[in-house]
């Protein structure tokens, strides 16, 4: 409802002196309020005229309610309006049409509202606002402080209202953790309660058995009574029966006396010479057996009893088998430590060789230049920081040079010459990033990895330089080319003085077949796998004599020079000679990534040994000018007897250049140094003992 279409009585003027002065809730504005009622008391009389015709004295003679029709139904108290009271008299007058209006608006829309409704309170605060709101468009002259005074309460609603829902989740928590705490509780005390019943029935068991012995002890008490009484009584009738027989051996020793004396006066002649001849006789007696106890003693010395004996035997097999058991514990540690002894006198050898390579190198060391100082020269801290991020010293230098235009062009290529293979073959100048020869090595190892999984994954295998321009694409994008350059130029320098570069630039260029590295890969897989077998301590270390015997197992087709060489190879590598040897230490790389001495004697004797399995087959054929498919199979089966059908398919065909599925249609004649190059070239090794040692 708008207030243009209800019009309300001028209202009555709140009695202030000071309208400008804001009002206060609290004692002092009430009573400066009232002082001032007091004081103006005699100029109100002549002030209320001019008022009443402006505020409306309704309705301090009235009383007017409303009552809420929809609440009415579910309670008996009364909803009470500002401006209604039921407790004033006075004569009835009629309200003002624009209240009338907003209480009949309140109670229409209060007609529906029932507390069981959802957000019950909300929507009859919403009825009072919307009224409210109605009456402070109406009331303009103090629409300011009332919209004031809602806005306020409206913030204190709403602060009120965040602190609840803030408040809901801690409320809800809370009763949570009431709820884990009683149940915390109640097994606490269940717990308690079983421990408490355990404890009560052990002690009732206990009382009892207190009881029992109680009672048995008592009983025992008795019997021992009673044979007391018994014994006191037996022990009377013995002393009686003692003393009674005493008396009578007195009266038989004196009768005995006096028939003896009698006796012997009579017989004293006669008894005089049989007791000489009776101390005779007894005399004799004892020294013979002084005599036989002297001899025994003499003859049973040494002798012990027999249940000495036993028990000193079983002490003894007692001790025996300790003595076993702490000699093979002696045994088994005592060889722990000698090997221990091994490893640190190797360890101390390595140490003492890398300390003086240390201190011979330390003369020709330079220091460490301080590169921040060149940031000053070259544009401040934080551009010598973004350029030389994660470079190398030698990387730096090239750097500082180029920065101060002192650093000569490095060196350039066209992609598209000659020496570079055509798969890696690059449009515009290609440059030598420079690399260093660990780089390459890592390089190549990153690149053969990759390519061996490439291969396990995909049936068509692609050569090494077509898998290296797809790697080199991939990892390093538009670089790539100087990156093919770079590595070529660096194989080319180091072919002939490092085994990897050597081997991978010859797979590169086509010189050698990419099965070469693959085998050779398998065969020192398969030595150490062997090693590993051989070793039954797992300790890692070996005997030369174990050694020898697993490289014979490893290589049965080596003469036994070669193994000699390799135990020999092996020992010199480690500093160990007729010690063990670590054979897993032989697996080391040095810090160029190459093998040792021992692994690259391996690959090397691999090497010798299929330039003569290829001689040899080069000898049967005899000199032929050009050779079928079948002169070369002849010629396999005469020199190698067991060789497989499948190595010797995969052999023509590496011979031939020819797929297996089209090798029995295949009748050209091919030169025979040229079927024989290729042979060398691939990874081609005899599969069993020549012909006259089978």
């Amino acid at each position: 409802m708008s207030a243009e279409s209800t019009r309300l009585p001028p209202l009555p003027v709140p009695e202030r002196p000071y309208p400008d002065y804001p009002a206060r809730d609290n004692g002092q504005g009430v009573k400066r309020i009232s002082q001032t009622k007091t004081r103006h008391k005699g100029s109100q009389g002549s002030q209320s005229g001019s008022v009443s015709r402006y505020l409306s004295t309704w309705p301090a003679h009235m009383t007017s309610r409303i009552i809420d029709e929809g609440r009415r139904c579910f309670t008996r108290e009364k909803i009470k309006i500002h401006g209604c009271d039921d407790g004033i008299s006075g004569p009835m007058v009629g309200k003002p049409r624009f209240l009338e209006l907003l209480e009949e608006h309140l109670r229409s829309q209060l007609q529906d509202w029932s507390p069981d409704l959802p957000k019950a309170q909300e929507l009859k605060l919403q009825a009072y606002r919307d009224v409210f709101d109605f009456f402070i468009e109406d009331f303009r002259t103090y629409k300011p402080l009332l919209t004031s005074i809602k806005n306020e309460y409206e913030t204190t609603f709403g602060y009120l209202r965040d602190q609840i829902r803030e408040l809901e989740p801690l409320q809800t928590q809370l009763a949570m953790m009431s709820e884990e705490t009683e149940l915390r509780i109640m097994a606490l005390r269940n717990e308690e309660k079983e421990e408490i019943t355990e404890l009560k029935k052990e002690c009732q068991n206990l009382e009892n058995i207190i009881s029992t012995m109680k009672e048995e002890q008592k009983a025992l008490q008795e019997q021992v009574s009673c044979l007391q009484e018994d014994l006191r009584a037996q022990y009377l009738a013995y002393r009686d029966e003692h003393d009674a027989r005493n008396l009578l051996i007195d009266k038989v020793n004196c009768l005995s006396n006096e028939k003896e004396q009698d006796h012997q006066e009579e017989h004293e002649e006669e008894d005089m010479v049989k007791l000489k001849l009776a101390l005779q006789v007894c005399r004799q007696d004892m020294t013979r057996a002084q005599v036989e106890l002297t001899q025994l003693q003499a003859d049973y010395a040494d002798v012990v009893p027999r249940r000495d004996w036993d028990n000193l035997e079983q002490a003894h097999q007692e001790n025996q088998e300790r003595l076993e058991t702490l000699q093979k514990e002696y045994d088994d540690v005592k060889a722990q430590y000698d090997t221990l002894v091994e490893e640190h006198e190797q360890v101390v050898q390595e140490r003492d060789t890398l300390q003086a390579k240390v201190e011979g190198d330390r003369g020709s060391y330079t220091p460490r230049p301080e590169w921040e100082k060149c940031a000053d020269h070259l544009g401040g801290s934080e551009r010598w920081a973004e350029i030389s991020a994660d470079l190398t010293s030698q990387q730096l230098l090239e750097l500082v040079l180029m920065e101060l235009g002192g650093v000569p062009e490095p060196q350039e290529q066209e992609g598209t010459a000659v020496e570079m293979p055509a798969c890696l073959q690059y449009e515009g100048t290609l440059k030598n990033l420079g690399l260093k020869k660990a780089e390459i090595v890592r390089a190549i190892k990153e690149v053969w990895k990759e390519k061996i999984s490439e291969n396990e994954q995909s049936e068509e295998k692609s050569t090494l330089a077509e898998f290296l321009r797809r790697h080199l694409d991939r990892q390093h994008g538009e670089s790539a080319g100087d990156w093919a350059y770079t590595v070529l130029h660096t194989c080319q320098q180091h072919q002939d003085d490092d085994d990897v570069i050597g081997l991978f630039y010859s797979i590169l260029t086509g010189k050698v077949d990419e099965s070469v590295y693959h085998g050779q890969t398998r065969m020192l897989s398969h030595l150490l796998k062997e090693l590993i077998q051989s070793d039954a301590t797992e300790s890692g270390v070996m005997t030369v004599q174990e050694f020898s015997e697993t490289l014979k197992r490893a290589f049965p087709l080596k003469e036994e020079r070669c193994i000699e060489a390799l135990v020999t190879a092996a020992q010199t590598e480690l500093d160990n000679n007729g010690g063990s040897i670590p054979y897993q230490a032989l697996y080391t790389e040095d810090s160029g990534g190459n093998h040792r001495g021992f692994l690259t004697l391996v690959k090397h004797q691999a090497i010798e040994e299929r330039h003569h399995y290829i001689s040899q087959l080069k000898e049967q054929l005899g000199g032929k000018g050009e050779l079928e498919m079948e002169d070369l199979k002849v010629a396999f089966k005469n020199i190698d007897p067991t060789l497989g059908q499948a190595m010797l398919d995969q052999y023509l065909g590496l011979a031939f250049r020819t797929p297996l599925t089209q090798m029995d249609q295949s009748t050209t004649a091919m030169d025979t140094d040229l079927a024989l190059q290729r042979l060398l070239a691939a990874d081609v090794n005899r599969a069993g003992p020549p012909q006259a040692n089978v």
